[in-house]
């Protein structure tokens, strides 16, 4: 990879979870009750064809892990447990009220946080309480975030009873220095543990996490990291860029100096040497920063057409309905997107008084529409084209110029109707996304927003 081109593209940008980004949404045309009329359109539409998609956040954490950029409560008291799955409970009743049919789950995610703080008995009492209101689709998927160090076969085996077949581990690196710089001590052999008792009850997808650009982190470690994984061969692996971004999140991320971070070409050559290697193991590239064995239903998935990005990141199949239960959680109903309050107290406040709480949104304009097609396009597809109406919009006039430069630099190719973001290209489709969001052209933001994109 050309330093010059790391140097030339590595600009703040967005991860494009979603378009419009969260920075950009519309909070003055925003209200519950659009947001209401969205989710019942979008469930009348799809619930019988392909069923809908839960995120649940479940938000607590023993230990800040200095790395993570999500909403969490750091505490060692359990007591929370109940009385916050009661109040997510709660939410999804006032979702069902909503819907005009039982809804159908396809896909549910447990994310945080970390969901195994919660007991397996606890864990169980949520899900009974989703699905006692909902029927599952016959190809439903269910998985969840496990912490190696508190992630028990008591855990693996209810969660396996209640048809969770996916489990994702966050391992970030291996190396000591490392793992106490972020604040998360976890030998091999936790990991080792956890992923060799979910094979053996069943799991039939497990991923490991692995994160570059960490602090004291080096090629080396990289290497040896990767190493370690080719012997417990995952069947997913998300491979991504730490997301610097103290500014948005305190003092969590500010537990190490910035001298200590890779600079942005050693971060790169991070990102390949562990591309070539996971090449080497059997690993194929998914859209952006996740590999897939080929026995794999996210490589399945994307050879076929499927894949699709949202804010659980890549995911086997598209649902037109994606519900955000917990403090935090995002949802998405296609035509708009809403976000719970972040604070624990509040949300669970507002459910007591049978409001949904979302407090953010955006509901979006059919300009709005087509360009998160081209987006959606680009990260699963890397290649997005306009040759039916139903895709051209009026600002691809002042797109494609903004284009020309990646072209001449040899990361995409500019068709009269289509775009290819070439082999060379890949490292860089934020940045090709970057020129489709009219909403980051036309308002540059005049702090950080977000991360870099190398």
């Amino acid at each position: 990879m050309s330093s010059s081109l790391v140097q030339k593209y590595n600009v703040p940008g967005p991860r494009y979870t979603s378009y419009p980004t969260v920075p950009y949404w519309d909070r003055e045309v925003f209200s519950g009750r659009r947001w209401k009329e969205t989710v019942k359109r979008s469930f009348g539409e799809s619930n019988e064809r392909e069923g809908i998609s839960l995120y649940i956040h479940l938000p607590f954490c023993e230990s800040m892990c200095t790395f993570c950029g999500c909403h969490k409560r750091i505490t060692k008291r359990h007591n929370v447990e109940v009385p916050y799955i009661r109040a997510v409970l709660k939410e999804w009743r006032l979702y069902c009220n909503l819907f005009e049919a039982r809804p159908k789950i396809k896909e549910l995610h447990l994310g945080g946080g970390t969901p195994t703080f919660f007991s397996p008995e606890n864990l169980k009492l949520l899900m009974h309480g989703i699905t006692r209101h909902a029927t599952l689709a016959d190809d439903h998927q269910f998985g969840f975030e496990g912490h190696p160090n508190n992630t028990t076969r008591e855990h693996l085996k209810v969660l396996y009873e209640l048809g969770f077949r996916r489990v994702s581990f966050g391992v970030q690196d291996y190396d000591e220095k490392v793992q106490r710089a972020i604040h998360r001590i976890q030998p091999f052999e936790a990991v080792k543990n956890v992923t060799d008792a979910a094979r053996e009850i069943g799991y039939t997808s497990i991923g490991h996490d692995i994160i570059f650009g960490l602090p004291l982190q080096q090629l080396e470690h990289i290497k040896a990291t990767i190493e370690k994984t080719k012997q417990l061969r995952p069947d997913r692996l998300a491979f991504y860029s730490y997301a610097h971004v103290p500014w948005l999140k305190g003092n969590g991320q500010r537990g190490f100096k910035e001298t200590d971070l890779p600079s942005a070409v050693e971060k790169r050559e991070q990102y390949e040497t562990g591309k070539d290697l996971l090449a080497q193991a059997g690993y194929r590239e998914i859209g952006m920063d996740h590999f897939a064995l080929e026995t794999d239903g996210l490589y399945l998935s994307m050879e076929e057409g499927r894949l699709h990005r949202n804010f659980m990141g890549y995911t086997e199949s598209k649902t037109q309905l994606m519900v955000g239960l917990g403090a935090s959680a995002i949802s998405d109903s296609w035509y708009g997107f809403a976000q719970n309050v972040k604070g624990i107290e509040e949300y669970q406040n507002l459910l007591e008084n049978d409001v949904i709480p979302v407090y953010r949104g955006h509901i979006l304009s059919e300009e709005d529409i087509k360009i998160r097609k081209h987006i959606l396009n680009l990260m699963c597809k890397f290649y997005t084209s306009w040759d039916h109406s139903e895709l051209w919009f009026e600002g691809l006039q002042e797109v494609l110029p903004k284009l020309k430069e990646m072209e001449q630099d040899g990361l995409l190719k500019i068709d009269s109707d289509s775009i290819t973001i070439s082999e060379k290209g890949r490292p860089f489709v934020r940045n090709v996304c970057m020129a489709f969001d009219l909403y980051l052209q036309h308002n540059k933001p005049e702090t950080k927003l977000f991360s870099m994109t190398v």
